[in-house]
């Protein structure tokens, strides 16, 4: 797992964080923390480690905080998408955002992450799961994980949120966004209902849009891996 738990941290002990003191996700450290040297070589150079699991490699060394013991018939073609792509979206949902039954929820981006952020919607009860893509050939694919409407900004001669917020007779009750694109992020922020008013975004904010999300109304959210604590989930879900 790229976000370990060393288990002792005030994040660790905490059920609403996943930023361990010691194993959080550094993409410069590439070195193991005990000795501070890389596991691998070639012709007598060492080869860094990404994101502290090298698991582009068939075999590995990862800190015993980034390891997490799994059923031995867990099917691995989908235990491999735990770690990131899956925790991330689904977690942002139900960890996070945490839509009321009969909600309406916009998930911007469909892929890996936003599907999986759109089946945390359909298993919170959202009544409505509106995706956003601008790619039309993941629609039918969307449908398959909770979205119950596509819809893509390039059909439409004005902003889509101004298109979700006339499908939604003044806009969603929640907003998942997934690209990590910043325009992306804006129309997150200007499609949701005044009421509600909440965005979540489980990936990394750009510099440029800080000053965005300190003036919009409303409640706002960014956070990592979905805010799963995988030593502890990950066994019980991929048994």
């Amino acid at each position: 797992m790229f976000t370990g738990e060393c288990g002792e941290c005030a994040h660790c002990m905490s059920e609403e964080s996943n930023l361990c003191d010691l194993l959080r996700i550094d993409t410069e450290r590439c070195v193991m923390i005990n000795d501070g040297t890389s596991r691998f070589t070639i012709n007598g150079q060492p080869i860094h480690h990404f994101l502290g699991t090298s698991t582009f490699s068939e075999y590995t060394v990862i800190h015993e905080g980034c390891l997490a013991k799994i059923h031995p018939d867990a099917p691995l073609d989908k235990v491999c998408v735990i770690s990131c792509g899956f925790s991330t979206g689904f977690g942002a949902t139900v960890n996070v955002a945490r839509p009321k039954k009969g909600m309406s929820v916009a998930i911007f981006g469909l892929g890996a992450v936003g599907l999986a952020a759109a089946e945390g919607a359909r298993i919170s009860g959202a009544s409505r799961v509106i995706g956003v893509d601008l790619n039309p050939r993941r629609f039918d694919e969307a449908k398959k994980f909770g979205v119950t409407e596509c819809v893509n900004p390039k059909d439409h001669n004005k902003p889509v949120q101004e298109v979700i917020a006339e499908m939604t007779n003044g806009g969603v009750d929640r907003a998942v966004e997934c690209t990590g694109n910043v325009n992306a992020m804006i129309s997150a922020f200007e499609c949701v209902h005044d009421v509600t008013n909440h965005i979540f975004f489980p990936y990394a904010v750009a510099n440029d849009l800080i000053h965005t999300c300190l003036t919009s109304n409303g409640m706002r959210c960014f956070c990592r891996a979905g805010v799963w604590q995988f030593l502890w989930v990950s066994p019980a879900r991929m048994t």
